[in-house]
């Protein structure tokens, strides 16, 4: 008896001993690389750094255009019709090969357009656009005087439109008589080649159902414009001044 308590009592020493001194020393793990998921979810994205944001093309619609009337109160909008307007010029001319068998030379054309503002209700504010006209297009009686004018005179095959904007309208009517014909002036600035000089129309017409109809007329110096007078040698001197009338019919 006294044998078997003395094994159990060292057997208790023993025990006490081991757990003082051989306690288990905690493993030291190096730490191993963290392995990423295959598939980023967007909050760790977010976290680690900014992700580009998403961009959504979408079609923006095109602004809508809305048309609205702006003329003022009894105005109406009427465009020169160029099927049914002609602009005329007219010089004179001397055939010194010919005994100076003196001519007038014309030429016309129907390339032009323009707009008037007219105002039946109020004539004093009617009011004009720009006018352009195509000068390369002037034909008279003979090719070969077309020909050298385009070339050498009013070098219209490089400056191809003339231009007129007018500034002022005078004399114009308190009132008006449908049908019934009334002169006024309008004061401009006309543009041939690259010279824009100021003139004045005399402007003669008549507005009837909705339709202007008239003829405006002028003079101009051709040397004023740097386009002449025209002389070629032994053949045919002109004149310095040319007539300038317009025929026209301007409608809505």
């Amino acid at each position: 008896m006294k044998r078997f308590m003395f094994v159990i009592s060292m057997a208790l020493v023993i025990t006490a001993c081991t757990g003082q001194i051989s306690s288990p020393v905690p493993t030291l793990t190096m730490p191993m690389e963290t392995k990423m998921p295959t598939t980023i979810p967007t909050r760790m994205i977010q976290e680690t750094e900014t992700a580009a944001p998403e961009i959504t093309v979408t079609d923006t619609p095109e602004p809508e255009i809305v048309v609205t009337d702006a003329l003022p109160s009894g105005e109406i909008l009427l465009k020169i019709v160029p099927e049914e307007s002609t602009v005329f010029y007219e010089v004179g001319e001397t055939f010194l090969n010919q005994n100076n068998r003196f001519a007038t030379a014309i030429g016309k054309t129907s390339q032009v357009n323009g707009e008037i503002y007219a105002n039946p209700e109020n004539p004093l504010k009617s009011r004009l656009g720009a006018f352009a006209i195509d000068i390369n297009t002037f034909e008279s009686d003979s090719t070969r005087r077309d020909n050298a004018i385009r070339r050498d005179w009013l070098e219209s095959s490089t400056y191809p439109l003339a231009t007129f904007v007018p500034r002022s309208i005078t004399n114009l009517p308190d009132t008006y008589v449908p049908g019934e014909p009334y002169t006024f002036e309008v004061q401009g600035e006309l543009t041939v080649k690259q010279t824009t000089l100021g003139v004045t129309f005399v402007v003669t017409t008549q507005y009837e159902q909705e339709q202007l109809t008239g003829s405006a007329e002028t003079e101009i110096l051709m040397s004023d414009f740097k386009i002449g007078p025209i002389s070629i040698g032994g053949v045919l001197n002109t004149e310095d001044t040319v007539k300038i009338r317009f025929d026209f019919v301007a409608r809505p």
